[in-house]
């Protein structure tokens, strides 16, 4: 005989037809209650294949577009505002490709967008051209996929229902619909990272890198230029993380480094010396042996690079007064922990992506394999205290 509560709490269901009062049941009886809202127990029981497909695809049309303005690399399509972060046109038509894959593929599940950019520039009379730019190749890149043309209206909407705040409840998607954009402009690395947020927890990611080799930037040679490129990073929670060309390959399961020797491992830092100290780094690095130079590359492509082993550590450390944005590291986060991978904060604690737009971080950020974790944690609070007190 099963039973469980029903929706009156004096009330015990038996076989989901009787229903006796407590009291006059003998006990002991076994019988369990849930505490988790049903709502809660939906959505730890799903399995994300539905949201997985979507976002694939979504990340997909969106590598697509930004490609193609990557090769133009027109002059009008590149703002460089000196006010905010630089903005392209493929910025806003990569956000707005996904806003819209996402609702049209997932029609029955209440949307919520934590996304990096709004229409609120584009809406002026000076941006008409642009807005209009980025509707062709939204539609462009639309109809390679049979869908039907947007309106520059419906461009704007799709691209600001990114302004959710997120947060410790229900669902929230987390997009950064170009990620590097200096790395972009630059004609080098630069990947569309989305995210899945179920109860503030990171559930399943994409990582598309259009500009990264499918073989490992550790072992490529320069000099041969026939490397494929365009990688399509996923994972799911307790699904492992798998890879594939962005033409849509079969997926490969990948795993982090194993590598425990310190001296050997490898490690990634931000490109530019503005996102991350590079003197940090490279004082950590001296701490731990490591004899390579740091590999220098932009965006979450880097996540996606050490999920694979390419490199055994990642270090951010961001000026003071920096915050970090969840879109920074939502989708990067779970690929490298689905790949047997762990990242914290320089304090060693786990990254909390509930809190809203922003991650709440003690210094930076590091990710390596469970093996190399306590000796780089270590030394990375060492290299801290050392810096602050030569001051």
């Amino acid at each position: 005989m099963s039973a469980s509560i029903g929706h009156n709490p004096f009330l015990l269901r038996i076989n989901s037809t009787n229903q006796l009062p407590i009291s006059k049941l003998k006990f002991p009886f076994r019988f369990s209650v849930s505490t988790t809202p049903a709502r809660n127990r939906t959505f730890a029981s799903m399995s994300y294949d539905t949201q997985l497909a979507a976002a694939k695809k979504a990340s997909s049309l969106a590598a697509r577009l930004c490609q193609k303005v990557q090769k133009a690399l027109l002059q009008a399509d590149v703002q460089s505002k000196s006010d905010k972060s630089p903005v392209t046109v493929a910025d806003y038509g990569s956000q707005a490709i996904i806003s819209f894959i996402l609702q049209k593929e997932l029609p029955s599940i209440p949307f919520s967008l934590v996304a990096e950019e709004d229409s609120d520039d584009l809406r002026k009379e000076e941006s008409r051209e642009t807005l209009h730019r980025i509707t062709e190749l939204v539609n462009e890149t639309l109809a390679s996929d049979g869908i039907s043309p947007l309106s520059e209206e419906q461009v704007l909407v799709a691209i600001d229902k990114g302004v959710s705040e997120g947060g410790p409840h229900g669902q929230h998607w987390v997009l950064d619909p170009i990620d590097g954009t200096k790395g972009f402009v630059r004609g080098d690395q630069y990947a569309i990272a989305l995210a899945l947020l179920d109860e503030g927890k990171v559930v399943l990611g994409v990582l598309a890198c259009p500009n990264l080799p499918l073989a490992s930037i550790a072992k490529r040679d320069e000099s041969i230029s026939e490397d494929k490129t365009g990688c399509l990073f996923f994972a799911k929670l307790n699904a492992g993380t798998y890879m594939q060309n962005l033409d849509g390959s079969s997926p490969t399961k990948v795993h982090v480094s194993d590598i425990e020797n310190s001296e050997e491992a490898s490690f990634f830092e931000s490109y530019e010396a503005a996102h991350s100290s590079h003197d940090l780094s490279s004082l950590i690095a001296k701490k731990l042996g490591v004899k390579a130079p740091a590999v220098r590359i932009d965006s979450q492509a880097k996540y996606g690079a050490l999920s694979r082993g390419d490199g055994a550590i990642y270090l951010r450390f961001p000026r003071k007064g920096y915050r970090e944005k969840i879109w920074d590291h939502a989708a990067g986060y779970i690929v490298v922990a689905e790949a047997g991978g762990v990242a914290s904060d320089a304090a060693g604690n786990p990254l909390d992506f509930s809190k809203g737009r922003y991650l709440d971080l003690d210094t930076g950020i590091i990710v390596t394999n469970h093996k190399l974790m306590p000796a780089l944690l270590k030394a990375v609070q060492e290299s801290i205290k050392e810096k602050v007190s030569s001051l």
